[in-house]
């Protein structure tokens, strides 16, 4: 079967990245970090333990792109649009439908200094809030109902899930037609779209989860560059073998979240130059390298796998807990040693709902609407229904 890119690929014959589920995992495990620290910053972004922890979101767009890319590319002879809508729903929706349940379900306990809109919210408009980010569109920031002009109030992170889907749609409709050059030229251009961002705004990649010109803006250009990227490399074929390859990207995903902020409050371009330095050069070779490992111990394909399972469910069901801790925080001076044991206590929990999550409602979910939904050339007792994704059977990714 040939590619768009020109590349013969069998889907018999694909490989399964396990390094690369495993990375999403460890920038999974990075953010959740980056945001309960966040609010011990008291709101000023240059006191952030884990600075560039929002990056993650840009990782994780350049991931999907390679991915989505390397899984589909060569189906389309035989697959629908729809097909291909179907497969995406089941694999991204129920974790958003689960994400904005437990939103609303601690949304009054968020209630305090932080938030003071949430004290005079009705239950009612609560509710139908939650319905609403169950489907994932964006709600206008004159119906938000926390104070952040979030276009989903109850699961912050879920906007860069509806950037994921719009990627997905220009992917299904455009650019999977296009030749490499041309891809070339929109990774190219949409390169300096998000440079410009970086260096003439904030000086960073914060932002995209309000329904206004300006947030839209930056959603976009960190939506565009990577996820374009991300489907170049894996048309060009370009991989990197080195030895331990995965520990080698973990530690690089570690120490391009965690340094300092450049420049201080009056160089803000210094900053924006290395974000952008980090999502055009190095997460590109990480993928590279994450790519270019296939073969790698028992034990780490198994690490590799239970991150990559664990990831998304996290992704999408950590940030009420971040909203409370926010509140608590800001209710009354605490001590660094309960801002420290509580906010460890966060992150084991929210690792702890996840994996709940994947098991228990993720995983049984998708496995249902596969069988319900989608078409498969092989008998019902080949389809396997296990820790891999059952939406994906025949697919080398659990994206």
């Amino acid at each position: 079967m040939t590619t768009a890119s020109g590349l013969s690929v069998s889907p018999q014959s694909k490989n399964h990245y396990e390094v690369l589920d495993g990375l999403r995992g460890v920038a999974a495990l990075l953010v959740v970090a980056f945001h309960t620290l966040e609010p011990n910053d008291r709101g000023i972004r240059f006191n952030q333990i884990i600075n560039h922890g929002y990056l993650a979101v840009d990782f994780f767009f350049l991931l999907s792109g390679f991915v989505v890319a390397y899984a589909y590319d060569d189906r389309w002879p035989r697959m629908s649009q729809w097909d291909f809508y179907k497969r995406r729903l089941i694999r991204l929706q129920p974790m958003i439908v689960m994400g904005s349940l437990i939103g609303g379900a601690l949304f009054y306990f968020q209630r305090g200094p932080a938030f003071p809109l949430i004290a005079a919210i009705p239950s009612w408009k609560m509710i139908a809030v939650m319905l609403f980010g169950c489907t994932l569109l964006p709600l206008p920031t004159q119906l938000d109902i926390r104070g952040w002009d979030e276009m989903h109030p109850l699961d912050g992170p879920a906007w860069s899930l509806f950037f994921e889907y719009i990627a997905n749609i220009l992917y299904a409709v455009w650019l999977r037609k296009i030749s490499t050059r041309w891809l070339s030229v929109l990774t190219g251009l949409s390169a300096i779209l998000l440079i410009h961002m970086l260096v003439t705004g904030e000086g960073d990649a914060i932002g995209g989860w309000a329904l206004n010109g300006a947030q839209l803006h930056i959603g976009f250009a960190r939506l565009l560059f990577p996820f374009l990227a991300g489907m170049l490399l894996m048309r060009s074929g370009k991989r990197i073998h080195v030895r331990h390859g995965f520990y080698l990207c973990s530690v690089l995903l570690l120490i391009c979240f965690a340094l300092p902020r450049f420049g201080g409050p009056s160089h803000l371009w210094m900053n924006g130059l290395y974000e952008a330095f980090c999502i055009i050069a190095v997460f590109p070779v990480i993928v590279a390298v994450g790519a270019g490992n296939l073969k790698a111990t028992d034990a780490s394909n198994r690490l590799c796998r239970t991150l990559g399972d664990l990831s998304y469910p996290l992704y999408l069901t950590h940030y009420p807990l971040i909203y409370i801790y926010t509140g608590w925080i800001t209710q009354s001076p605490r001590s660094l040693g309960e801002r420290a044991g509580w906010g460890v206590l966060l992150w084991v929990t929210a690792v702890a709902i996840g994996y709940a999550c994947l098991k228990l409602y993720d995983e049984p979910v998708r496995a249902w609407l596969s069988r319900r939904f989608l078409r498969s050339n092989r008998p019902a007792a080949a389809v396997q229904v296990s820790g891999t994704d059952p939406a994906f059977s025949n697919d080398p990714t659990r994206f």
